[in-house]
């Protein structure tokens, strides 16, 4: 993977934008670390998503690499757990950087475009399984929901704010010697509730400062997402 290039990734993953069939964005949540020498051809992957409408591209630095020698200052040790909790899940015996989960289901491993690009048609393709709408007011934010059919509950309820771009100089590990740039870099990610998909979901949380914030809808906390929002 190290020969990829930003041009080729752009325009290989824009190759799924036309196939949108729903309202719902795609989430792609990048499981990352700035102590993973393998993670920047995916880190680059995750900054040409980060620009398109129909994507909610998440990065989630973990923690369990700063032994090596460099403490990513953006991993958390509730990033991993979500990534063990996919891999529980899904039958997976480890976890890796970098992966993404696309949907709440595929997941892949390593910087792949073309699995990448077939995996978020596929899951553009589906049908919502429930309409998701945010509206802002100062510091609170308001979350209504619809059923757009039958839904497994229960539904969590995920609220998270990301940092849209930073840049890193990185002194020790891997990487050491390289200023790398981040997108969509996770922080304050929290469960607001749980809903049971049988009726209108609403409901307010309290938001502060200017960065964007996305509410997910997904079966069981680390199931199929229902649905996704974004306010930038």
């Amino acid at each position: 993977m190290k020969h990829i290039t930003i041009a080729l990734i752009a325009a290989v993953i824009g190759l799924a934008a036309p196939l949108r069939a729903q309202d719902t964005p795609v989430v792609v949540e990048l499981f990352t670390s700035q102590g993973c020498s393998s993670c920047p051809p995916a880190d680059a992957m995750l900054h040409e998503l980060a620009a398109r409408d129909d994507v909610i591209a998440l990065a989630l630095h973990v923690d369990y690499w700063d032994y090596i020698g460099w403490a990513d200052p953006f991993g958390n040790p509730r990033h991993a757990d979500r990534q063990r909790a996919y891999a529980a899940r899904g039958n997976r015996n480890s976890v890796y950087t970098p992966e993404m989960i696309v949907g709440g289901v595929t997941d892949i491993v390593g910087a792949k475009p073309m699995k990448l690009s077939k995996a978020i048609t596929d899951h553009a393709r589906q049908s919502a399984g429930a309409s998701l709408s945010l509206a802002r007011e100062g510091d609170s934010l308001r979350i209504e929901a619809m059923p757009l059919g039958q839904i497994e509950a229960p539904v969590t309820v995920h609220m998270l704010r990301y940092t849209p771009l930073a840049s890193t100089k990185i002194k020790r590990g891997e990487n050491a010697g390289k200023t790398l740039d981040y997108a969509n870099i996770v922080e304050g990610w929290t469960v607001l509730g749980e809903w049971d998909g049988t009726g209108p979901l609403e409901m307010t949380a309290e938001v502060t400062g200017d960065k964007p914030v996305v509410v997910i809808l997904q079966h069981d906390r680390v199931g199929p997402i229902v649905a996704a929002a974004r306010l930038r």
